[in-house]
Order: C-alpha cells, then structure tokens, then sequence
C-alpha cells in the first residue's frame, strides 16, 4: 500500500471502478484490520436500533450522531460514550460529536460511511450529499418520496461510485423464506408466474393537524426541510409522519418497499418495473392491478396466508405464501425439496447489516444496492398515484416515465422547498 494515502482514500478510489469487481487482495486485507468510522444521521426509532447495531459490531466505531431533536442526538451521543467508556477514558477513543445539521457531519474527513434513518422525505436529499461526500451509505426504506428522487438517486450513486444499501432487511432475514420463495418461483417449482397478492397499508393523505408550540429542544424548520412550511405537531414528531403525504407514501410505500420488492425479486425486474397500473374500478380490476410485460399480475391485498403483511405467489403448478413468520408451499412437497445446483439461486445474504460492511471492504454491490430500493420504490409510487388520479396509468420502466400522459408525468416529482433541491 503506498505510503502517504490513507485506507479511505484508497477505497474512495476504488469506488469509481465497476462494482462488480473487487479490490485487489491487498487492499482488502489491509482494511479489514481497520474499524470503519461511522456517522449516525438520525437516531430516534429505526436510527435508534441501527446505533446498536453498529455499537455492538467490533468492525466499526460511531463517531458522530446527528438528529434535529436534541434530546434524542444527546441520548445517542451519551449511549456512544458509555459503550466506548474504557477507550474514551483511555484516549484511544476522542468521543462522539453531535450535530443538528447532517451537513456538518459529512463535511468530516474522517468519517466512511453513515447510516440514515430520517423521515423519508429526508432520505434522497441526506444520500445525494453523502455519496457526493465520498460517504458509503446505509439509508432506511422507503428510500424516495417521488419516482424523480427514485431516478436521480441511483445516478448520483453510480456517478460517485459508492457502495449504497437500501434497508429492504427482508431480502437477508427472516430465515432466508424470502430468498427460497424466489429461488423457487425463479426455478419453475410452481410453474408459470401468474399473480401475486401483496397485502400492505394504503396510500398516505393530506395533512391537516391542528397547530402546537414548537418545543425548544426541536429545529422544526431543518426537520421540515424540503417539506412545505406548516406548524409543528407533535403527531408528527415523534409519531405518524407516514400518514402524510409531504412526508412519506403512506403504508404503500412503508411496507410496500419490503413486499413489493419481494415480487420484484421474484420476477427478476430488479432493474423494470410493471408496464400498466389499474385503480379498482377501472377495466374491470377489483383490486389495484400492477401489470408486468411478461404477463404477470400483481394485486394489492388479498394475501391468503395467516399474517396480516405477506404475499401469495401463485402459479400454473402451485402457490407460496410468504410473510415474515410464515411459509408455506402449495404443494407441500415444494417446501421438502432442496434447490438444486442447476436452478436459480439469488443473491446470497444472511445479515443485511454485515452485508454492508462486507461490501465497503470488497466494493461490490451489496444485496439491495441503490437501483433494487429505487425501483421497488416506484412501484409502490406508481400505486400511490394511480390511487390518487383514480385511472389507469401505463408506465415506460427503461424510460422513468409514464407513455403520453403528461397529465401523470406532472407527478413524477415535486417542488421543494427553497433553498433544498436535487441539482
């Protein structure tokens, strides 16, 4: 390793290259000897639970926390430091900073990668920043607000050639019943793929809550940031921002980035997406009806297996039902029989977490890289609006458009709020 260039120096290099291919040798096992330094941006609810993670993992050191509520970046910080008690007293450790601004914490030389658990109006904004920084990025699903932000995230990702996970866990856990569910579908086992059943909330709505004083410990302008103005409510923070249209799709974007980007998976469109979104109501459909090129329909609701979240994939020679503490196979020997070498095995993760990391120090692209959570995003978008324009849409994956409807393509994105933008 040259002397004078630093580990993270050398992997910011390496990112430019096709994330497909690893480093060479050397450069992997040198930094495997090196913890990862590891920013915090936002640490209440899921951030809560990452700053855990990333504590109770011997590969990284949390240097920096960053929350709009003071309250809650004070407690993280006070968590860091007893965690790190012995190296903080010792010197080892020079402490965990604080900051209420996500831009001060990725001004940081000295940080690799962050974690980003904001609302998700927050989340395309935070990780344009941190990728142009030179950041690796772990960012909590849903990872959008808009189809637009789903479209230029993954082009500034790829153009700073960072390595991005998209927090869709159910790819990695849960006992792997996900990945056989697709491993089997992808193989035959139930034949042809005819529909999936997605069973998740609906669409969020407009905000109307009733005005309260802003508390003194909360900067309510930077937790607004390219929201539209409007007083603080306690419902929103800390509570139901996803009923709210300014700040999240609703539970079809919630839950739906993990079920649909489930089906995603299992009909290998990764990279695609559905071709026809139909409301009920319309030509017939009972049911929000996402149509595929290749035939393939998928329905919001109607899962018959016995969690209120899952998902039913049903075939020409069988059905599965999926959720996280359910699987079973129709017929039951499907479930008895082991995938074979010479059928489709997917992409191969046990601990969503450490798959992040393991890809920081090889560069490769990890299980739900930024263009898996972008296009699974769109399509729970893509359901969203056809609820709210109450009409079919039909929709170009390749072109992130809708096919001459100018009316629809209005929705694709949004204003933000001055000074915030995604130039």
């Amino acid at each position: 390793m040259q002397r004078g260039v630093s580990r993270r120096q050398l992997l910011k290099t390496a990112g430019a290259c096709a994330a497909s291919l690893p480093l060479a040798p050397g450069l992997m096992a040198a930094s495997a000897n090196e913890a990862l330094t590891i920013g915090m941006i936002g640490v209440g609810g899921m951030g809560g639970g990452h700053l855990g993670r990333c504590l109770n993992h011997g590969g990284v050191r949390v240097v920096a926390v960053c929350d709009v509520d003071a309250n809650r970046r004070q407690a993280a910080r006070d968590r860091v430091h007893k965690k790190y008690a012995e190296d903080l007293k010792s010197g080892v450790y020079k402490g965990c900073a604080e900051y209420g601004d996500f831009r001060e914490l990725l001004a940081r030389d000295d940080i690799d990668a962050v974690l980003i658990a904001t609302p998700d109006h927050w989340h395309t904004l935070i990780s344009m920043a941190a990728a142009r920084a030179g950041k690796d990025i772990y960012c909590e699903k849903p990872l959008t607000l808009t189809i637009g932000e789903a479209k230029r995230i993954t082009e500034v990702v790829r153009e700073c050639g960072c390595v991005f996970q998209t927090g869709s866990q159910q790819r990695s856990s849960y006992g792997g019943k996900f990945r056989f569910a697709c491993e089997m579908i992808r193989s035959g086992r139930i034949g042809e793929l005819k529909t999936c059943h997605v069973s998740v909330g609906g669409p969020s709505g407009d905000c109307f809550l009733p005005t309260e004083a802003t508390p003194e410990w909360m900067d309510w302008n930077m937790w607004l940031g390219p929201a539209p103005v409007r007083p603080f409510s306690g419902k929103l923070h800390p509570g139901s921002w996803r009923g709210y249209r300014d700040y999240s799709g609703g539970g079809m974007t919630d839950w739906g980035a993990h079920h649909f980007d489930i089906c995603q998976w299992a009909l290998d469109a990764d990279e695609s997406g559905p071709t026809e979104i139909i409301p009920p109501g319309h030509q017939g459909a009972e049911r929000l009806t996402f149509r595929y090129a290749n035939g393939v329909e998928v329905y919001h609701g109607g899962y018959t297996g016995k969690d209120g979240y899952g998902i039913t994939f049903t075939g020409t020679k069988g059905k599965i039902e999926v959720s996280r503490s359910d699987l079973r196979t129709y017929p039951d020997e499907i479930m008895a029989t082991p995938i074979r070498p010479d059928e489709v095995h997917v992409y191969h993760s046990d601990d969503h977490f450490g798959n992040w990391l393991e890809c920081i120090r090889t560069r490769r692209r990890p299980i739900c890289d930024v263009s898996v959570g972008a296009h699974s995003v769109t399509v729970c978008h893509l359901g969203n609006l056809a609820y709210w324009l109450n009409r079919p849409l039909r929709w170009n994956p390749a072109a992130w458009d809708f096919v001459d409807d100018p009316g629809a393509s209005r929705w694709i994105d949004r204003p933000m709020r001055a000074p915030w933008t995604l130039d």
